[in-house]
C-alpha cells in the first residue's frame, strides 16, 4: 500500500479544504507529522482510515463534522492509493446533515462512496474510469486488497507505542486479546468451544440414555411386584458399572419366573370356568320360570287397570265426533273469528291515534282530519320559503362582528404609533449622547494601542535580555570547563610524548629483524636490544592523546565563540529594553493592556449606537404609515358598520313574527309536518275501524248458521267443540292404544304355558343368583390372576427387550464420551497429559509470536547495539494461570533473562518498537504478502535519549531502504532537525490547518 494524496474537507478539526501530498512528503521515505496537542494529528490517519473502510479508527462516527465548517460544505474525504499494483481513488462522503437547497432548515444527506481506477488506454492516455459507488463492493474490494481488516490495518500502519508498551508489559490474557485480532483465531477458539460443548453434548447424551436404563430397571421393579424373588441384585444409579451387563442378567432373572408364575395361574383360572358354567345353567332354569310367572301376573293386574278406565273412555269418544261434526263449520267459524280480532285491532290503532292529537283535533271525523291536514302543510310551505333568511342573519352578525373586531385593531394600532412617535425625541437624544461617548474613548483607545505596542517591543526585547545573560553565564562556566579540559590534555600529550621519546629505543628494537640493518647503526647484528618498559606509550597512543588535545582546543574555540554571540545578543537586548527589570515592563503591560480593554469596550458601543440609530429611523418611518393607514381603516369600518347593523334589525323583526313561540324558523315549520302527518294516519284509521265493524257483523252471521247447520244450539259451542288436527289425532290415539291394551294382556293369560308356570310353587331366583355369583366372583379371580400374570410377562418381556437395546445404546456413548472428554480437556490445557496448561488458540498464537519475536529481534538488536535479545515462553504461569504466551527479555551483559516490566522508559520504547514492526511484517505476510509501502509511528520518541534516538532512526532509516515510507507523529524537536520532510498541524480558533515544510523552508 503506498499513500499519494489525501484531500479533507470540513473533516474533523479542519474546517475549509486541506490536500497532502504523500508523495512530496515521503520523497525521502522518511517525514515528520508534528503539531500541537488536540491539532488533528492523528485525525490525518483517521481519515485514510475512513477511506480506506468506511469507518475511523474505533467508534468515532460522530466526530467526523467539523465544527467549524460553514454549514453548506459537505464533510468529504478524497483518498488516491495504489494497493497491490492498482492505483485507485476513494471519495467518501459521511451522512450528515446539510442546508436545504430551496428554502429555509435543513436535511439528511445520505453517505455516499465513489470508487475510482486509473487506466490508460491503447494511446498511452491515462484517466480515471468509475468502478462502484456501493459502500459494499467498495468495501470487499478494499479489503481484498489490503488483505487485512479494519482493526489490523489500525494496528499495523499505525504503530501506536502506547499499545504496544502495554503489549509488552502485559499478561497472557491481554496479548491473547490483541494478537487475536489480529491474527483472527478466533477459529481455534471456536473449535474448543465445539469441543467442549460435543463433550457436553455426549455427557448429556450418555446420561440420558443412563437414566433411560435406570427408569426401565424401576418400571421392571414395579412390573415385577414384591411377590418375584430373584437372585440378582437391581441396577442402581450409584454403581454405573450396574448399568449394563448386571441390570441385562437381572431382567431375564425376573422374566423366567415371571413365566413360571404365569403357568400356575392359568391352570386355576380353567377350573374356576368349568364350575360357573354349571352354576349359570341352574340359574338360567330358575330365572325362566320366574319370567314365566311374573309375566302371567303382571298381565293379570294391568287387565284390570284397563278396565276402571271404560267411563273415561267412552267421554273422549263423545268429544272425538263433537269435533269432527265442528270440522265442517271450521272455515266459517275461523273467518268469524279473524274478523274479531281485526276489529279488535282496528280499535286500538285508531284510538292510539287520536291519542297523539291536539286537544282540538280529538273528536274530528276522517274528513274534516284531512281539511285540517291540507291547512297546516299549507302553513309549513310558507315558514320553509323564510328558512335561508335565518343563514342570512347569521352571515350578517359574524360580518358585524368581524367589523368591530377590525374597528379595535385600527384604534388599537392609531394610539400605539400615536403614543411611540410621542417618545422617539427622548430615546433619539440619548442614543446620540451614546455615539459621542464612543467615538471619544475611540480616540483614547488608538493613544493607548501605540502606547502599548512600543511597551510591547520593551517587553520581548528584555525577555531575551533576561534569557540571554543567564545563557552568557551558563556559557562562561562552559568556557572555563573547556579552559580546563584543554588544559588537562594538553599535559596528558606532552607527558605522553615526552614518555614516549625516553621508550624511543625500545620501540626501534620492536622493529629489529635479525639480517636487517639498524635504522640507527647500520648493524645487521642485534645483541642487546633494548627492552619496553611497562606501559610504555606508543606512536598511536601518542596521536590518539594528540587528537584529544585538538580537539579540546576546538572545543575551547566553539565555547568562546558562542559566550561572544551570546554577550553581543544580550547588549543588543539591553540596548532595546534598558535598565528596567522584567518585572515592572509587565506590570506596566498588565496596567495599561487592562486600560486598552476598557477603553475599547467603550469605544466598541459606536457601532451598537449607529445601528441602533438607523433602526430608529427606520422605526418612525414604519410608525408614521402605520397611524395614517389605520386612521383610514377605521373611518371605513366605521360606515360598513352602520350599514349591516340597519340590514340586521329589519331582517331580525321579520323572522321573529315568523318564529312564534319555536327558536326557529325551520323548527316551526317541523312542526307544523308533523301534526299533518298524525292528522292523516288519524284519518286513516278511522276509515279502516269503519270497515272492520262491516265485516265483522257479515262474518258472524255466516258462522252462526253453519253452527247450527251442524247440530249446535249457538255459535260459542261450536268454537269450543272444535279442535285442531293435532289435538284430535291425540284423542284418537289415546283410544286405539287402550283397546289394544287390552287385547294384549288378554291373549298374554290365555298363554297355556303361563297358566302353566303359574300352577307351579314360586321360582328361588336368589339362591340360585347367590350361587351363580360365588362362582363368578371365583372365576373372575382366578382370570384376574391369570391375566395380570400375563400383563406382568408380556411388560417384562417387552421391559426386558427395551433394557438391553438402552444397554447396547449406552456402551458406545460411554466410550464416545470419554474420548470427547479427552479432547476437550486437551484444547482447553486441562488434560492431565498435557505438559502445559495451554489452550488450542493461545498454541497457535505462541506460534505467531515465536514469529513476532524473531522479526523483532532484528530491529532490537540495532537499537540495543546487540544487548537485548525477546523471547517468547511457554511456562507455566504463577497461581496455575494457563500458559503459553509468556514474553521474556535477555540481557547480554548479564547473560540472565529480566521482565519485560523491569525496563527503562527507554528501553520500553525500542523493545514495543521492534515489537510492531515485527508484527507488522508478520501480519503483513499473513494478509498475503501484499506489500506495506507507508507506515505510521505515533509518539514514544521523548523517552529515549539522544544516541539511543539515532540507532532508532537508523533502524527507520534500513525501512526506508527497503522501500518503505515512515511517517513519525512526534513532539520531540530533535527529529525536526533530523527529518527533512515535515508536515506541520497547526491549530487555531477557526479550525486546524496544515503545512507542508521542508529543512530549506524552514
Amino acid at each position: 500500500m503506498r499513500l499519494h494524496t489525501l484531500r479533507l474537507q470540513a473533516f474533523g478539526p479542519f474546517a475549509s479544504t486541506h490536500t497532502i501530498d504523500f508523495d512530496a512528503l515521503s520523497a525521502d521515505g522518511l517525514f515528520l507529522l508534528h503539531g500541537d496537542t488536540g491539532a488533528g494529528k492523528s485525525t490525518i490517519f483517521a481519515a485514510i482510515c475512513f477511506a480506506l473502510y468506511g469507518k475511523p479508527p474505533g467508534d468515532r462516527d460522530l466526530l467526523l463534522r467539523s465544527h467549524h465548517a460553514p454549514a453548506g460544505l459537505l464533510t468529504e474525504v478524497t483518498l488516491e492509493v495504489t494497493l497491490a499494483g492498482r492505483r485507485l481513488r476513494i471519495d467518501r462522503i459521511p451522512a450528515q446533515m446539510r442546508p436545504k437547497r430551496s428554502g429555509e432548515g435543513e436535511t439528511s444527506q445520505k453517505a455516499e462512496t465513489r470508487l475510482s481506477e486509473w487506466a490508460v488506454d491503447a494511446d498511452g492516455q491515462g484517466r480515471w474510469e468509475p468502478s462502484s459507488k456501493s459502500h459494499q463492493e467498495a468495501a470487499v474490494e478494499v479489503t481484498d486488497l489490503l488483505g487485512m481488516s479494519r482493526e489490523q490495518f489500525c494496528q499495523v500502519v499505525l504503530l501506536p507505542q502506547n499499545e504496544f508498551t502495554k503489549f509488552l508489559h502485559a499478561d497472557a490474557h491481554g496479548r491473547r486479546e490483541l494478537l487475536g485480532k489480529l491474527f483472527r483465531t478466533g477459529r481455534f477458539s471456536f473449535i474448543e468451544r465445539w469441543l467442549n460443548d460435543h463433550s457436553r453434548t455426549t455427557e448429556k447424551n450418555r446420561d440420558a440414555t443412563r437414566a433411560d436404563v435406570l427408569r426401565l430397571a424401576e418400571r421392571i421393579h414395579q412390573a415385577a411386584g414384591p411377590d418375584l424373588e430373584t437372585e440378582y441384585t437391581a441396577p442402581t444409579p450409584d454403581d454405573p458399572n450396574t448399568l449394563t451387563e448386571p441390570a441385562r442378567a437381572w431382567a431375564q432373572d425376573l422374566l423366567r419366573v415371571s413365566h413360571t408364575d404365569h403357568a400356575r395361574t392359568l391352570q386355576a383360572a380353567t377350573t374356576a370356568k368349568e364350575n360357573l358354567a354349571r352354576q349359570q345353567t341352574f340359574e338360567a332354569a330358575a330365572r325362566e320360570l320366574h319370567q314365566q310367572q311374573t309375566t302371567y301376573t303382571s298381565a293379570r293386574q294391568q287387565l284390570d287397570l284397563l278396565q276402571e278406565q271404560t267411563p273415561h273412555q267412552d267421554t273422549l269418544i263423545q268429544r272425538r265426533d263433537q269435533a269432527r261434526r265442528a270440522q265442517q263449520a271450521a272455515p266459517l267459524l275461523h273467518a268469524a273469528d279473524t274478523a274479531a280480532h281485526d276489529h279488535t285491532r282496528a280499535q286500538s290503532v285508531e284510538r292510539s291515534a287520536r291519542e297523539r292529537l291536539l286537544p282540538e283535533h280529538k273528536d274530528l271525523d276522517a274528513s274534516r282530519l284531512e281539511t285540517a291536514e291540507h291547512r297546516l302543510r299549507a302553513e309549513a310551505a310558507i315558514l320553509t320559503t323564510l328558512i335561508p333568511e335565518e343563514d342570512t342573519v347569521r352571515r350578517l352578525t359574524t360580518e358585524l362582528e368581524r367589523t368591530d373586531a377590525e374597528r379595535q385593531d385600527f384604534a388599537t394600532q392609531q394610539r400605539t404609533a400615536q403614543d411611540w412617535l410621542e417618545a422617539e425625541p427622548a430615546r433619539r437624544g440619548a442614543l446620540e449622547a451614546r455615539r459621542e461617548a464612543a467615538r471619544q474613548a475611540e480616540e483614547e483607545s488608538r493613544r493607548h494601542q501605540t502606547a502599548l505596542d512600543g511597551l510591547k517591543t520593551r517587553l520581548e526585547a528584555a525577555r531575551r535580555r533576561d534569557t540571554h545573560l543567564a545563557k552568557v553565564t551558563k556559557a562562561e562556566q562552559q568556557l572555563a570547563d573547556a579552559e580546563a579540559v584543554t588544559g588537562q590534555t594538553g599535559q596528558d600529550y606532552l607527558t605522553i610524548r615526552r614518555r614516549r621519546t625516553e621508550g624511543m629505543a625500545a620501540e626501534l628494537a620492536a622493529t629489529l629483524t635479525d639480517g636487517t640493518p639498524c635504522p640507527v647503526c647500520g648493524s645487521c647484528t642485534h645483541p642487546a636490544p633494548a627492552a619496553a618498559q611497562d606501559g610504555q606509550p606508543t606512536r598511536q597512543d601518542e596521536q590518539d592523546a594528540e587528537a584529544l588535545h585538538e580537539q579540546a582546543k576546538t572545543t575551547q574555540k566553539a565555547a568562546a565563540a558562542v559566550l561572544h554571540g551570546l554577550r553581543e545578543q544580550a547588549a543588543t537586548a539591553a540596548g532595546e529594553a534598558g535598565d528596567t527589570p522584567l518585572t515592572d515592563l509587565q506590570t506596566q503591560h498588565t496596567t495599561l493592556t487592562t486600560e486598552l480593554t476598557d477603553v475599547l469596550d467603550r469605544a466598541a458601543d459606536q457601532g451598537t449606537v449607529q445601528e441602533e440609530l438607523l433602526a430608529l429611523d427606520g422605526e418612525h418611518t414604519a410608525q408614521t404609515q402605520q397611524h395614517s393607514t389605520a386612521t383610514a381603516g377605521l373611518s371605513a369600518r366605521n360606515a360598513h358598520y352602520d350599514t349591516l347593523t340597519q340590514q340586521l334589525t329589519e331582517l331580525t323583526a321579520k323572522l321573529t313574527a315568523a318564529r312564534g313561540t319555536y327558536p326557529t324558523v325551520a323548527a316551526h315549520a317541523d312542526d307544523l309536518t308533523r301534526t299533518a302527518h298524525r292528522l292523516k294516519e288519524t284519518a286513516e284509521a278511522s276509515r279502516s275501524l269503519a270497515a272492520a265493524v262491516q265485516t265483522l257483523a257479515h262474518r258472524t252471521d255466516q258462522a252462526t248458521l253453519a253452527a247450527k247447520d251442524q247440530g249446535f244450539d249457538t255459535l260459542a259451542l261450536a268454537q269450543q267443540a272444535l279442535l285442531n288436527d293435532e289435538d284430535l289425532r291425540a284423542i284418537e290415539e289415546e283410544i286405539t292404544q287402550w283397546r289394544e291394551a287390552c287385547a294384549a294382556h288378554t291373549a298374554v293369560l290365555d298363554n297355556p304355558a303361563l297358566q302353566q308356570a303359574a300352577a307351579q310353587p314360586s321360582a328361588n331366583l336368589d339362591a340360585a343368583t347367590a350361587a351363580r355369583a360365588t362362582a363368578d366372583d371365583q372365576h373372575a379371580e382366578a382370570a384376574a390372576a391369570a391375566s395380570a400374570a400375563h400383563t406382568r410377562s408380556q411388560a417384562l418381556t417387552a421391559l426386558a427387550a427395551n433394557l438391553g437395546t438402552a444397554i447396547q445404546r449406552l456402551q458406545p456413548l460411554e466410550q464416545a464420551h470419554l474420548t470427547a472428554r479427552h479432547l476437550a480437556e486437551l484444547v482447553t490445557g486441562n488434560s492431565p497429559s498435557a505438559r502445559v496448561r495451554m489452550q488450542l488458540e493461545a498454541y497457535v498464537l505462541a506460534a505467531r509470536l515465536e514469529e513476532v519475536v524473531t522479526a523483532a529481534n532484528t530491529r532490537l538488536h540495532i537499537m540495543s547495539e546487540g544487548r537485548y535479545n525477546l523471547s517468547h515462553s511457554d511456562h507455566q504461569a504463577a497461581r496455575g494461570a494457563r500458559s503459553g504466551l509468556g514474553l521474556e527479555i535477555t540481557d547480554s551483559w548479564t547473560g540472565r533473562p529480566r521482565k519485560t516490566d523491569t525496563l527503562s522508559g527507554g528501553e520500553s520504547f525500542f523493545a514495543s518498537l521492534s515489537l510492531a514492526l515485527g508484527l507488522a511484517d508478520v501480519v503483513t505476510h499473513e494478509a498475503g504478502g501484499n506489500p506495506l509501502d507507508t507506515l505510521f509511528i505515533d509518539e514514544g520518541f521523548g523517552t529515549l535519549d539522544e544516541d539511543t534516538l539515532h540507532k532508532v532512526l537508523d533502524v527507520l532509516d534500513s525501512l526506508r531502504a527497503h522501500d518503505r515510507t515512515v511517517g513519525v507523529i512526534s513532539h520531540v524537536p530533535e527529529l525536526r532537525r533530523r527529518i527533512t520532510h515535515r508536515l506541520h498541524v497547526r491549530k487555531s480558533p477557526a479550525g486546524s490547518t496544515l503545512a507542508h515544510l521542508t529543512e530549506a523552508a524552514e
